[in-house]
């Protein structure tokens, strides 16, 4: 597999989760269609295993290929961004439903 592929995995997944979480956090706000905070909530579920899922086939991948041990933890250490804004996403969608 090439660098630039590995790199592409953990950016998309990071991106993906992203624009997935606003576009729920912020379709309830300005909507207050409850469709939005369900899919947020399912977002959170799913979306966190997908993310483990391939957290760990990424750590896994560079432990066994040395050569492309680098590329492959700073692509799973990109997928780590997403969790302080799957916690604040959080608050704030519980905040906003009570």
């Amino acid at each position: 597999m090439e660098n630039f592929k590995i790199l592409n995995i953990g950016k998309t997944l990071f991106w993906l989760s992203f624009i997935l979480g606003n576009i729920c956090l912020f379709g309830y706000i300005i909507s207050g269609n409850e469709s939005f905070a369900i899919g947020g909530y399912l977002l959170l579920v799913f979306g966190t295993m997908v993310n483990l899922i391939a957290f760990f086939g990424l750590i896994v991948f560079g432990l066994l290929n040395q050569k492309y041990k680098r590329d492959s933890i700073r692509s799973a250490m990109i997928l780590l961004i997403n969790i302080p804004f799957a916690i604040l996403y959080f608050y704030i969608g519980t905040s906003i439903l009570k």
